[in-house]
């Protein structure tokens, strides 16, 4: 069995080749972050996680703990295994772009989730790359009787996370999202991801994507 901790900068993105069945460990390190989350199958970047298809197969907006993220294809591809967070997730809210900061005010350029997801896979040679509606963990917009979301702090504190369980081979991807615009992040801060493969000894590869680097990945046998 080995793990490995990838430290994710703040505003940047990682992408992590997972094998099936390793458990991702998900944490916010300082509390009050963010974090979009996505999975390609590493076979066939085509089909990924789909938050729309995931609604329809556990009948609700978000999975509880022990029901399964499906693809675009109805395939079983993550499983929430464990959370030790406040429990406040999203999947209805896009990834941040260019133009939802322009919208908001924003001039110049600005670290953006869609940008990050984008930047790391093309590293891994996918320079075409969808761009899912994310799996926002951590996120705290919950949608009143009225059908208007509220845009709320984030609620976790220091060393909050969540587990994932891989159930295929897949491309795992995350961005410490940088908004700072609307309020849902505190000051924008490190994530650590730390995949531990239970099978065979496995080579997990990274990419950087825009923020300082301060990536102290570490193995462990």
């Amino acid at each position: 069995m080995g793990s490995t901790e990838i430290i994710v900068p703040a505003r940047g993105g990682r992408a992590i080749r997972v094998p099936l069945g390793a458990r991702i460990e998900v944490a916010d390190l300082a509390g009050g972050q963010v974090v979009d989350t996505w999975a390609f199958s590493s076979g066939d970047v085509s089909e990924f996680h789909s938050a729309e298809h995931t609604r329809v197969g556990v009948g609700k907006l978000f999975p509880a703990l022990g029901e399964d993220f499906v693809t675009n294809r109805r395939r079983p591809i993550l499983r929430f295994e464990a959370d030790s967070s406040p429990g406040l997730h999203d999947m209805l809210i896009a990834a941040c772009d260019r133009t939802r900061y322009e919208q908001l005010g924003v001039t110049g350029w600005h670290a953006s989730c869609q940008e990050n997801l984008v930047s790391v896979m093309a590293a891994e040679g996918f320079s075409d790359i969808r761009v899912p509606q994310p799996i926002n963990l951590f996120m705290n917009t919950p949608v009143l009787p009225d059908g208007v979301v509220q845009w709320l702090a984030t609620q976790t504190r220091a060393g909050d996370r969540v587990v994932l369980r891989a159930l295929m081979d897949i491309w795992f991807v995350v961005s410490a999202c940088p908004q700072d615009i609307t309020g849902i992040n505190n000051t924008p801060g490190l994530i650590s991801v730390i995949v531990i493969d239970h099978g065979a000894p496995m080579q997990l590869q990274e990419s950087e994507a825009q923020g300082e680097c301060v990536n102290d990945a570490k193995s462990a046998p």
